[in-house]
C-alpha cells in the first residue's frame, strides 16, 4: 500500500469516527431529555397518590367520628350527657344502647384520641388504629347558642378540624400533601 493510500483510509476512518461521537451526543442529549420527562412524570405521580392517600384518610375520619358524634347520647332512659370527655383532642362519647338507664356496657362509651400521628377509637376493646398519618386533630365544642363550651351538659355540637399527611417521610415538596378538614357536627339526640 502506498503512502496516498494509507493517508486516504486514515482519513475516512477519522470520518466514521466523528460521525460515530455525534451521534453519541445527540443520543445521550435524547436520552437525558427522556429520563427528565419521565422523572418528571413519576414525581407527578407521587405527589398525586399522596394527596389522595391524604385526603382519603381524612374523609374517612370525619365521616366516622361525625356519624358517632351525631348519635351519641341514644338511649330513651339515658340522663347521662352525650359527651362525657370534651377535651381538646380527646372526647367520650356516651350511648344507652340497651335502654337500661346506663352507660357502662359494651360499646356503649367511645372514646376518640390521637395518639402520636394515630387516630384511635376504643369502643371497650382497646384503642384501635383508624387512620395513620394524622398530623393534628382539635376538637372544639358548642352549646346551642353557638359559643364555645367545656360543659359536658351543655354540648350540642363538636368542631372537628383535622390535619393528615401520608403515612411516612415528611414531602420535599413546597406544596406539601398534606389534607386540611373541617366539619361541624349537630347532635341529634340532645
Amino acid at each position: 500500500m502506498d503512502i496516498d493510500g494509507a493517508r486516504a483510509a486514515l482519513d475516512a476512518r477519522d470520518v466514521h469516527l466523528h460521525d460515530v461521537l455525534a451521534a453519541c451526543a445527540i443520543a445521550g442529549c435524547v436520552f437525558a431529555a427522556t429520563y427528565a420527562v419521565l422523572e418528571q412524570g413519576l414525581t407527578t405521580y407521587r405527589v398525586g397518590s399522596a394527596r389522595a392517600e391524604s385526603q382519603q384518610a381524612a374523609r374517612a375520619a370525619l365521616s366516622r367520628m361525625s356519624l358517632e358524634i351525631r348519635n351519641a347520647g341514644r338511649g330513651a332512659r339515658s340522663t347521662a350527657p352525650a359527651i362525657l370527655v370534651a377535651e381538646p383532642s380527646r372526647m367520650v362519647l356516651a350511648s344507652d344502647l340497651d335502654d337500661d338507664g346506663t352507660t357502662g356496657g359494651r360499646g356503649e362509651q367511645i372514646t376518640w384520641q390521637l395518639v402520636g400521628s394515630i387516630l384511635r377509637r376504643n369502643a371497650g376493646a382497646g384503642a384501635q388504629p383508624v387512620v395513620n398519618g394524622v398530623r393534628a386533630l382539635e376538637l372544639r365544642y358548642f352549646d346551642g347558642d353557638g359559643r364555645a363550651t367545656a360543659d359536658p351538659l351543655a354540648i350540642r355540637s363538636v368542631e372537628i378540624v383535622l390535619l393528615t399527611a401520608p403515612d411516612g417521610p415528611e414531602s420535599r415538596h413546597p406544596r406539601g400533601t398534606s389534607t386540611l378538614m373541617t366539619t361541624r357536627v349537630r347532635l341529634r339526640n340532645r
